[in-house]
């Protein structure tokens, strides 16, 4: 029986910003954001199979075979035929229907961790792929440093951002966000952002972020858990990808946990510090 694998990190993200710069034909959205990783974590746990399985144990939510997890191993397993079977336990810390990528980086650990453990030997731009057709978010993850995300999240450009602190606040009801980029008032044309720009903007107004999310106001017009979320941080606070999560920068993680001390009972705050690369990266 091959070693397993145990605690594996699997990070959360905050969007810096998230224009909508144009639509598809397919009816897909293109959009262009800055991810970063932050110390948030869920952490799950791969132990090998004597059968040709996929398990799943830990946090599920819904029916498991959507799971996103057990949908990975499966799609990894039908694209290289390997005939290993292994159990995915999953603990989670990140909050789901937050907006910070949660279940996209739980795929993208399950797909680098099963990338080593059956022996596959894929490479990063493979995996890659694989993520894309599990969801927007989870090459970004497998690409495992701060980006300029562009297309539906499948362009990825590494990207230097200033080592950080953030306050979030996470309302205890998320807000539906399905219906959120068929929504009429949603902005769909924001000019877009070059590359060498952006880098200038971020290092000159560091703190200041660039940008705006431009699905935070249609968001807002739904849910008041939102806008209450976004009063009590205040000044510079704004939602990360399509919510519920909003966030503003500190100056270290002692400051946004004071910021967060006197948070009222129908939400959860969360302190974190980023981090620059993913702590899978050398896995791939």
């Amino acid at each position: 029986m091959q070693t397993a694998f145990h605690n594996l990190p699997a990070p959360a993200k905050l969007n810096l910003f998230l224009h909508v710069v144009g639509r598809r034909t397919d009816g897909y959205h293109l959009l262009e954001s800055v991810f970063i990783l932050i110390d948030l974590m869920d952490s799950l746990d791969f132990d090998p199979l004597k059968e040709d399985a996929v398990e799943r144990t830990g946090a599920v939510i819904g029916d498991p075979d959507k799971d996103l997890c057990v949908r990975a191993a499966k799609l990894l397993k039908e694209r290289t035929g390997c005939p290993k079977g292994v159990r995915i336990n999953l603990t989670k810390r990140i909050p789901s229907g937050a907006g910070l990528g949660g279940g996209s980086s739980d795929a993208a650990t399950t797909l680098i961790a099963l990338n080593r453990l059956w022996d596959l030997s894929l490479s990063r731009e493979q995996l890659i792929s694989l993520g894309a057709e599990l969801g927007a978010d989870v090459p970004f993850f497998i690409f495992g440093q701060s980006a300029f995300v562009t297309g539906i999240g499948e362009h990825l450009t590494a990207l230097p951002v200033p080592r950080s602190s953030w306050a979030i606040v996470m309302p205890d009801t998320p807000t539906g966000t399905a219906g959120i980029f068929a929504d009429p008032n949603l902005t769909r044309d924001t000019k877009s952002l070059k590359m060498h720009n952006l880098s200038e903007l971020i290092q000159s107004n560091w703190p200041h972020l660039p940008g705006h999310n431009d699905l935070q106001a249609v968001v807002e017009g739904k849910s008041p858990e939102v806008r209450r979320a976004l009063a009590f941080l205040g000044a510079g606070a704004r939602m990360t990808g399509s919510g519920s999560a909003v966030f503003k920068h500190a100056p270290d993680k002692e400051h946004a946990a004071a910021m967060l001390s006197s948070l009222y009972k129908e939400a959860s705050g969360y302190a974190v510090d980023t981090i620059p690369v993913h702590p899978l990266f050398e896995w791939v």
